[in-house]
């Protein structure tokens, strides 16, 4: 019944009627009669001196208001370049018209106090949304802010989208907050120090490279601080208890001036609220420049992370977190600023989890072998980042940075694994695993960086990288039954099978790069690029088995150790030319490459040298100012690392030995995306989309050996095309000014191909399998922005994963209701509701999720109270699914249960 009464509600509060209104319109234009575009216009009440309606003009400088009937009002008209113009209009029509002219002679942006009291203005690149326009008073974080700004949104990563692009960079005030991290800024910067939003597009860090490099789809967020905020400490301390021992105290403070910013986050909680995530952790890497990715060569070294388990937020049986991080930047002189932070966090998880895995028939989609496996896991997370940064600016013609990070992990996991296994010809097999999981990899970045101006035809640019990884990752499988029994590895004449994988890998890589820019004309330029890229790796491991005794058998064959240097070398030169014409910008080139392989392994070396050429294409079409469509081709050379080379076996799991080939080429990838985006401010609409196609020629696969549940999968060389395209698109819409729509959807098809070996009258046949998967996400919600009524926003998603033998299906409604009321009360409600079901009807799960909490706190007063309840149905659990070449699965994972927490928050 509670859901019930929620979603009534919910559908009470959608509803409201309006008043009538009279409709200003007209255009704005130069004294040459010609439109522009995106002036700023806005209407004051002369009798109430408020703001009544507002609007951006479009490519055509028309603009529409609605205004209150029988009201005179002062029409503001401001535009870049252009003196501001004053219309006294009083509304006793149904409608009119206006044709306002702008002299030109304009002002400085900076002084101009009106442009500043528009909900949203354009500065050039720059739109500029005032915080309090859109603030309804139940806001508390920064993301609760952005989700109400037209164009802008928070996914569910936490991460800030613009037009449906990710941001790169946010800024406060002009310094990056935490390497300019959006979820860290998003999750924790509170909404009462917000004055202003601005999105910087076009951005670029180097402002010698603007105009010379494609960095036309790339955005950053700069968020300016209300006055009082800038000069002092200020933020917020809350603590919270609830029955079963449940807490969480969360401080954070601020400080910024002109020269000096500090930001320092904490938070200790059992609750399920994960600040900073594993994945939070790989994605922070301390702002460098990405030197190759631009080269045509797709080398990346891969982390040896075991698969340890990450976290669900607050999707998990117990979650218990510690976090804790400080951010400075100081503004040495005029010429030399300096940065640095530390992040370091704790996480102890555990996860109680149900799978039922499908395996298929060789060059089949037909089951061969279903196993149910039960899974519950204690995974401990200690990490940390460290980084520093010097950046030298003496003029505007040069710059030099450099930074060097620290990246450290603790990581263990314990697991009790369960397994029954029933084989097609129904035979059944159990199997009890005890595994531990250990690994403590240290990485170590560093970067330089000098951009020289020579003089307005030359400019130069060096970008060097270093890359240093230490990893020893450990598995240690306790098996009841013995693995790969066909084999006769292993001594059976024990009370179990505890098995120990060791493995030790060392990388240096070193990257750089000089590129010289010559300009031909403002709408032209030649870019010649020469550039290095070295890696050399190292790679160590063994397997034994402990024993009963206190002794270890260690498994000495070839076939199970590995003594592996691998080295790899790229250089390259690369020329690309850039012009404008018109609304098109093209910038075609090519690169030659001279690469040099060689790996070191059982007393032989295995050497591979060639050369390529590689082009690749940027082409845009800017259809309007707040409109385009951009494409981009890139053929490149996709190489791996030492971890597909070595030719001994490693138990990777407990079910699956693992091998490399010293005899892999390269692939040859090719990628073709088209993006288009349109943010209209006339009518606050947003249209994006994106399609991506990818085919990889001569792929990296896996041939794998099976035997039931149990594989081995070495890496080989295909003669075969692997193809994927991924879409995206989205529809945005505030209208009526007081609701917002958004429709989306994310289409995921791909097509593999590996290969399988099995035995068919004791001869072993090998077949090709090609699989295919396809993905959608379908996604539609309308949601209110009312000042005095409470605001609603309802939806509903479709997730449908069609993996050829098996199509799963989850849709979710799902509702949130946000309601300021009696000048202090706040009220938050969040709904989901599940239905997870598959095609033939096997499973058919329904659950939801109901977050609530009241908040109480007296205007300009330091005290907020509030209470809250997290999954207030107590549901127990959730399922997803996942595929390969090999099986598809399900499962069922325990969530945490109900609790409610009382909370003091006190702001400073």
């Amino acid at each position: 019944m509670t859901k019930k009464y929620f979603l009534a509600l919910c559908l009470l509060v959608s509803f409201f009627s309006f008043s009538q209104s009279v409709r200003l319109e007209g255009f704005v234009q130069d004294s040459l009669q010609k439109p522009l575009e995106m002036a700023n216009v806005m209407a004051v009440n002369q009798l109430t001196k408020a703001m009544d309606s507002y609007a951006i003009t479009n490519d055509k400088g028309k603009f529409q208001l609605s205004l209150k009937p029988n009201s005179t009002y002062k029409i503001k008209v401001s535009y870049i370049g252009y003196q501001p113009l004053d219309v006294s209009v009083e509304t006793k029509e149904d409608d009119i018209q206006k044709i306002l002219i702008l002299k030109e002679g304009g002002f400085d942006l900076e002084g101009v106090e009106i442009v500043q009291e528009m909900p949203v203005s354009i500065s050039g690149d720059t739109i500029i949304y005032n915080a309090d326009s859109f603030k309804t008073g139940t806001e508390r974080k920064l993301e609760d802010v952005l989700k109400r700004l037209p164009g802008v949104d928070v996914n569910a990563d936490g991460e800030i989208e613009v037009e449906g692009k990710k941001v790169s960079q946010l800024l406060v005030d002009g310094k990056k907050f935490f390497e300019g991290d959006t979820k860290l800024g998003a999750k924790n910067i509170p909404s009462d120090a917000v004055d202003k939003v601005q999105v910087l597009r076009n951005y670029t860090e180097v402002s010698q490279l603007r105009g010379l490099e494609n960095n036309n789809d790339d955005i950053a967020i700069n968020i300016k601080l209300k006055k009082g905020k800038n000069k002092f400490w200020f933020g917020d301390i809350s603590a919270g208890v609830g029955p079963d021992e449940r807490y969480i105290i969360n401080p954070k403070l601020f400080y910024y001036s002109p020269n000096t910013s500090i930001n320092v986050l904490s938070n200790f909680n059992n609750i399920g609220d994960v600040p900073f995530s594993l994945r939070d952790y790989f994605r922070l890497t301390g702002g460098s420049r990405n030197t190759i990715s631009r080269s045509g060569t797709n080398f990346n070294v891969s982390s040896n992370d075991l698969g340890i388990s990450t976290q669900r937020n607050n999707r998990a049986a117990e979650i218990d977190t510690k976090f804790g991080a400080a951010n400075v930047t100081q503004q040495i002189s005029k010429t030399w600023n300096m940065s640095s932070f530390a992040v370091f966090t704790s996480d102890k998880t555990q996860t109680n989890t149900q799978s039922r895995y499908e395996y298929f028939l060789p060059n089949s989609t037909q089951v061969a072998t279903q196993e149910n496996r039960s899974d519950v896991s204690n995974v401990t997370n200690n990490l940390s980042i460290i980084k520093l940064g010097s950046k030298f600016k003496p003029n505007t013609n040069f710059q030099f940075d450099y930074d060097v990070s620290l990246k450290r992990s603790n990581q263990e996991e314990a697991n009790l694994v369960e397994t029954n296994e029933t084989s097609f010809d129904g035979s059944q097999n159990f199997n009890s695993i005890n595994s531990f999981k250990k690994q403590d990899p240290l990485t170590l970045n560093q970067s330089v960086n000098m951009f020289w101006t020579q003089d307005e035809k030359n400019t130069w640019a060096l970008e060097m990288q270093h890359l240093y990884q230490d990893e020893d990752p450990l598995y240690n499988p306790n098996l009841l039954n013995e693995p790969f029994e066909e084999l006769g590895l292993f001594d059976i004449n024990q009370s179990s099978f505890n098995i120990n994988q060791t493995r030790f890998v060392k990388t240096n890589k070193l990257d750089a790069k000089i590129d010289y820019y010559y300009s031909l004309t403002s709408k032209s330029n030649i870019n010649i690029t020469l550039g290095n890229t070295n890696s050399y790796q190292s790679y160590n491991s063994g397997i034994f088995q402990a024993l009963d005794n206190g002794t270890n058998f260690v498994l000495e064959a070839d076939d199970y150790n590995n003594d592996v240097r691998y080295s790899f070398n790229d250089a390259y030169l690369g020329v690309h030319y850039k012009f404008i014409t018109g609304k098109f910008t093209f910038n075609p080139g090519v690169s030659f490459h001279l690469y040099n392989t060689f790996n070191d392994q059982l007393n032989s070396r295995v050497r591979d040298d060639f050369s390529r050429i590689l082009p690749d294409v940027f082409a845009q079409y800017q259809i309007k100012k707040s409109e385009s469509l951009t494409y981009n081709y890139r053929m490149s050379n996709v190489f791996s690392d030492i971890n597909s080379f070595v030719q001994g076996l490693t138990f990777s799991n407990f079910n699956s030995f693992n091998r490399g080939n010293r005899l892999l080429e390269n692939a040859l990838q090719q990628t073709h995306s088209l993006r288009y985006f349109k943010y209209n401010l006339f009518n606050y609409t947003t249209i994006f989309g994106n399609l991506v196609y990818s085919k990889t020629t001569d792929p990296i696969v896996n041939r794998a050996f099976f035997n039931g549940i149990y594989q081995l999968n070495e890496r080989v060389n295909l003669d075969v095309e692997n193809e994927s395209i991924n879409g995206t698109v989205g529809y945005q819409r505030t209208f009526l000014k007081y609701y917002k729509a958004n429709v989306g959807a994310n289409l995921n098809w791909s097509k593999f191909n590996t290969l399988r070996v099995f035995e068919v009258n004791t001869i072993q046949v090998e077949r090709l399998q090609t699989t295919e998967s396809f993905s959608q996400i379908y996604r539609a919600s309308l949601g209110t922005q009312f000042k005095q009524w409470p605001n609603i926003e309802v939806g509903y998603s479709i997730t449908l994963n069609d993996y050829e033998s098996a199509t799963f299906k989850t849709q979710q409604p799902f509702a949130r209701l946000d309601y300021f009321f009696l000048d202090g009360f706040s009220f938050n409600a969040e709904y989901d509701y599940y239905n997870y079901s598959n095609s033939n009807g096997t499973i058919n799960n329904e659950y939801d999720f109901l977050n609530a909490s009241l908040s109480y706190r007296k205007k300009d007063a330091k005290m907020e109270y509030r209470v809250g309840v997290t999954n207030l149905l107590d549901t127990k659990s959730l399922n997803d699914d996942s595929f390969n070449q090999t099986f598809y699965s399900t499962s069922q994972y325990v969530v945490q249960p109900r609790y409610l927490i009382f909370t003091l928050r006190y702001n400073l």
